[in-house]
């Protein structure tokens, strides 16, 4: 009974030696660095292609020889120069992938992380702020006292995720308190965008609900739709969707419209320039018709401080008016606060005419829609990612100028 245990024993570890032996023997000869990549092995092929790109410049002397075999642990050395490239082709980034991959065992050797759970991390990236701002317009008519105040906290995220080489999704999540109430928005979180963006070469489309053309002058606001740009110097813009009116001038009686742009933007050295065409059609334009707006802007910039801009709009006349149916911005800009560098400042003096029926989703904090008059402000970078804002406005009502008001306004943002 003693030698039948012992037998069984012996066989037991002699098994248990042959396969554990076995199994370091095939581990050690997949994963050794020092051994040569057989001859006809795809990675030559690629190594190749990218040497032929300019990716690639080879080995430790900057020969790349294509006709001998090499070590994995070589063609490790060689991938991971590669992965340190910036702006190759996507048909390049696709083949380094696929090498990575490939080598993974001898890159992490290297000190070159490559895993999927951190190549999944880094294809989702966070940015957002918190900013306060405080506000107060008043009216400067002996008759109306009365003056609007803004007391408010944003928190904003901007999420953006890889989908692959071309494509992305973003988004923007705002939550707001009325600091003055010490109250949130109906305690809500706001999706206030979630686009699909792909980008080619000359050539970008973006599918979802996203910032509309103009968005820096007179349509700061979104749609939901889709928008396409094409072209280099000389870019041409496509657009089409349904816009909120909720944030609009003037239409009270619809909450949403057919919303369409069509714009062409050049820009070459100095000089930045550009028209474009919007037509909202919604049961609260007059008779049913459609709302037009043509919008012509320039900006030259004379040198690293100092820069001029500005646009001109003419829109429907909605109210009537043909004063209320333009709208122009001419500003001057001297340096401006950079968000990374503590330190740095900026200043700015504008006039401002917004008539009202061309300003429909106004974007300037110190003027409204049916004002003009003059705006100065500055900006300033106290720390790394922490930017203050000052900004005042002298103005007149459009429709009466006897009628006069001034904005105070202050912001402080963190960035993140």
């Amino acid at each position: 009974m003693k030698e039948e245990f012992l037998m069984k024993k012996t066989l037991v570890s002699a098994l248990t030696t042959a396969l554990v032996v076995g199994a370091a023997s095939t581990t050690f000869a997949a994963s050794n660095p020092f051994s040569d990549v057989p001859a006809g092995h795809w990675a030559y092929d690629a190594v190749s292609q990218l040497a032929a790109d300019g990716v690639i410049e080879g080995y430790g002397d900057g020969t790349y020889r294509g006709d001998n075999q090499i070590t994995r642990y070589e063609m490790a050395q060689m991938v991971a120069k590669a992965m340190a490239k910036s702006n190759v082709s996507a048909a390049d980034k696709a083949m380094i992938d696929k090498l990575a991959a490939e080598f993974s065992d001898e890159l992490n050797n290297l000190g070159v992380r490559v895993s999927n759970l951190e190549r999944n991390a880094d294809m989702v990236k966070w940015n957002g702020k918190a900013e306060y701002t405080m506000a107060r317009h008043v009216n400067k008519d002996a008759a109306d006292t009365d003056s609007d105040h803004t007391d408010n906290f944003l928190f904003r995220l901007e999420p953006s995720a890889e989908v692959n080489s071309n494509w992305h999704v973003n988004a923007r999540v705002d939550a707001n308190i009325n600091a003055a109430k010490d109250e949130g928005d109906d305690g809500n979180v706001s999706l206030k965008r979630i686009w699909a963006q792909g980008d080619y070469d000359n050539f970008s489309v973006k599918l979802g609900k996203f910032a509309t053309l103009d968005n820096d002058s007179i349509f700061d606001t979104t749609m939901s739709g889709a928008e396409v740009s094409f072209g280099n110097n000389v870019k041409g813009v496509l657009g089409y969707g349904r816009q909120n009116l909720n944030d609009s001038e003037s239409f009270h009686n619809d909450k949403a419209a057919n919303h369409f742009y069509v714009g062409a933007n050049y820009a070459e050295g100095k000089f930045m320039g550009g028209v474009s065409y919007h037509t909202l059609k919604s049961n609260a334009t007059p008779s049913k018709d459609t709302f037009k707006e043509g919008v012509a802007k320039a900006d030259y910039r004379f040198d690293k401080n100092s820069d001029i801009n500005g646009f001109y709009a003419k829109s429907s006349k909605m109210s009537g008016k043909t004063k209320n149916a333009q709208a122009y911005s001419f500003e001057y800009d001297y340096k401006g606060a950079e968000q990374e560098n503590a330190g740095t400042w900026g200043a700015w003096l504008a006039y401002r005419h917004l008539g009202q029926d061309a300003s429909q989703f106004n974007t300037f904090d110190v003027v409204k829609a049916g004002e003009k008059g003059w705006e100065i402000g500055g900006n300033y970078t106290f720390f790394k990612n922490i930017v203050g804002t000052l900004r005042y406005s002298n103005v007149k009502d459009i429709d009466n100028s006897s009628q006069k008001a001034h904005t105070y306004f202050g912001r402080v943002e963190f960035f993140f």
